[in-house]
């Protein structure tokens, strides 16, 4: 083989690793899916500001966290009993109105939320991992998952972390959450957390960085983008935390500051359904786009 068909052939090897490795990361390669989303308009959403990108009140998102947050902690706070707090006593009390043994955490999402979601493979061609409604049904303005990550501030660092990584989603205002549960995001991720303990409290939760998240809402990275084949049945809604949601339940959070020092409240992004979703359906996003 002369060198000239050496270098064609090994030119034609990585040509078909990039082509195949572009196709699942572009279901999640911002550019390349608002190119395509403008194609058709049922998958486009356009907001004006930050503010218009509300289907539901965060007042809503807020209720729905904390009903599952608050039967998960029934399952795994019990072992923090020695540092009772009257917001704890009260979930004891719960507990033990409710009875028997505490549910597991897919268990909690179905009888809290009514619908359960897992990561399986996609339906689409090349995408890798999806995530699927598998049992109970999503009304439409649900809050169906949450997308885990470190938030960066606009100014903050992340050429690193971002180098190959198809989890870093923009927000509207340009913050950026990072949802890579490998690599340097992970050591990332994984060192905020511990340093922004409080005492006795965590206020994020690690394990969306396993296969068995504790928090069963924290796979929203692993939500496809739709195409113009499968329109979109969620989309992305920024929610900053309240002040006063419960520190207790903070450990269930899969997000975290990249700076200890930010004085903003918490972003978070989740995904809301634009509308009914069946058991079985895969979860399709939408991108919004701002117009002026």
């Amino acid at each position: 083989m002369s060198d000239i068909q050496t270098s064609l052939w090994m030119f034609t090897v990585v040509l078909r690793r990039f082509q195949n490795k572009w196709k699942s990361y572009r279901h999640r390669f911002v550019p390349w899916v608002v190119f395509n989303l403008s194609k058709n308009e049922k998958t486009l959403r356009k907001v004006t500001e930050r503010s218009k990108d509300k289907l539901v009140p965060d007042e809503e998102v807020s209720r729905s966290l904390l009903t599952l947050f608050r039967a998960l902690f029934r399952k795994h706070g019990f072992h923090q009993r020695q540092f009772q707090t009257p917001f704890m006593l009260q979930l004891t009390s719960e507990a033990e109105q409710v009875g028997g043994d505490p549910v597991c955490g897919q268990d909690a999402m179905l009888q809290t939320l009514g619908f359960c979601i897992e990561r399986k493979p996609s339906t689409l061609s090349f995408a890798g991992t999806g995530v699927f409604v598998t049992k109970g049904f999503v009304p439409k303005g649900a809050t169906v998952a949450m997308y885990p990550g470190t938030v960066y501030q606009p100014y903050e660092p992340i050429l690193l972390q971002s180098i190959r990584n198809p989890f870093v989603f923009r927000c509207i205002d340009g913050i950026l959450v990072d949802g890579n549960d490998k690599g340097i995001s992970r050591m990332v991720f994984k060192s905020c957390s511990g340093r922004d303990r409080i005492g006795p409290y965590l206020i994020s939760d690690t394990s969306w960085l396993t296969d068995t998240p504790h928090n069963p809402l924290a796979v929203g990275q692993y939500v496809n983008n739709c195409s113009y084949e499968r329109p979109a049945n969620v989309c992305y809604q920024e929610y900053d935390l309240p002040d006063k949601f419960p520190i207790e339940l903070r450990q269930y959070l899969p997000n975290v500051n990249y700076s200890q020092g930010t004085q903003r409240r918490l972003r978070c992004v989740v995904l809301v359904s634009l509308r009914d979703i069946s058991a079985g359906e895969e979860l399709f996003s939408n991108y919004y786009t701002i117009v002026h």
